[in-house]
């Protein structure tokens, strides 16, 4: 299960270092079902929303002793303060013969910011086998990040969204960063965690929990030719919920194929597939968010 993987990240805003995931995912323990989280200096004003999902899925991990996390459902409830420590609350909610669940809650200053429940299985084996094929995708090496860094319009360059988020990103349809109207709402972008990662199950599920949460909402924008950069509207993450599959690594290229079914009230739903290169479905991701107009 993940722990001491990595020293603090003193990345910072000014100095454009990388921040370190290992150092992020790596929680200090104070109590028991108690630990401490940090968020790595970059200036940004809240807390990625990943970062609280894998730091609460590795508070979970510590309180199980072999088995692997396969669902996860979560809310955010405040914007965490990057300034502050999060303190992680884990509460053993059942431990079965082949299931076990925990509910943990991110507290910062007194107030809970998110709560997740995590649901981890014993591995056996089952009377079916099947999933949904794959899209037909250019592999990431057929597509290029510099078309995106040389564009002005775009902000987050993927050596921003690297640096601060730990994430590589290939972007195939990359006309919607630039307001291009996507009718279905299907995108797809190969993803994965830019640091090398030890040869653990667990931290790999944790990470890809920390990178699903980003930008899965640009499959709601999509469907209208906006954009994740819209400054005329709010975003916010309400909630997400996520189940892994099958084996995979989460430094490895993953293609995430995401749609938006509906948007209403002031609410956007957004879904996510996640393949490995050879095919196969490793996880399933849904999402909803408040969308308004800034007043």
């Amino acid at each position: 299960m993940p722990t001491n993987y990595a020293e603090d990240s003193e990345s910072t805003l000014m100095s454009h270092s990388p921040i370190d995931l290992l150092a992020i995912l790596d929680l200090e323990p104070i109590e028991v079902n108690l630990f401490r989280g940090r968020s790595p200096k970059t200036g940004l004003q809240r807390v990625f929303g990943g970062q609280v999902i894998g730091q609460a899925m590795v508070a979970a991990c510590l309180t199980v002793e072999s088995w692997l996390p396969h669902s996860l459902h979560c809310y955010f409830m405040l914007p965490g303060d990057p300034q502050s420590p999060i303190i992680y609350r884990v509460e053993r909610l059942r431990d079965g013969k082949s299931y076990s669940t925990r509910r943990v809650t991110a507290i910062q200053r007194g107030n809970a910011i998110f709560s997740i429940i995590a649901s981890f299985h014993a591995e056996e084996q089952g009377p079916f086998d099947h999933q949904d094929k794959m899209p037909d995708m250019p592999s990431p090496e057929k597509l290029t990040a510099g078309e995106l860094s040389n564009r002005p319009i775009f902000p987050e360059s993927p050596e921003f969204i690297r640096d601060y988020y730990a994430i590589e990103l290939r972007p195939v349809e990359i006309g919607r960063y630039f307001g291009q109207k996507i009718d279905d709402g299907r995108i797809h972008v190969w993803i994965k965690i830019s640091a090398k990662l030890p040869d653990d199950p667990a931290l790999h599920r944790c990470a890809l929990a920390y990178a699903s949460d980003f930008s899965l909402l640009d499959a709601v924008m999509a469907r209208h030719g906006s954009t994740l950069f819209d400054e005329r509207l709010r975003r916010t993450s309400l909630d997400h919920a996520m189940w892994f599959h099958r084996p995979f690594r989460a430094d490895d290229w993953l293609l995430y194929a995401r749609d938006s079914p509906s948007a209403q009230g002031g609410r956007g739903l957004a879904r996510g597939l996640i393949f490995k290169r050879d095919g196969r479905l490793v996880a399933s991701v849904i999402q909803e968010g408040s969308i308004r107009e800034r007043r």
